[in-house]
């Protein structure tokens, strides 16, 4: 997943797919799920994203490592 926002117009994209969105679905105002044909998710889109989520959360992330993957590589 790819997270791409806009500030310019306050829009945040979840980028779900490399595929190229053929179609979408307008949840409510302002919310669309972009579809292949055949009903594959490929992002969401979020305009007026400050006012619907805390971007500060969205823009951040947490990588959790598996410790014993860790210990495999490193022997």
């Amino acid at each position: 997943m790819k997270v791409h926002y806009d500030e310019e117009v306050d829009a945040l994209y979840l980028k779900l797919s490399d595929q190229e969105p053929e179609g979408a679905i307008e949840i409510t105002e302002g919310i669309n799920i972009d579809t292949t044909n055949d009903g594959k998710l490929v992002g969401i889109e979020i305009l007026k994203a400050s006012d619907r989520i805390n971007l500060d959360t969205i823009l951040s992330y947490t990588l959790e490592l598996d410790q014993g993957i860790l210990k495999k590589g490193m022997a």
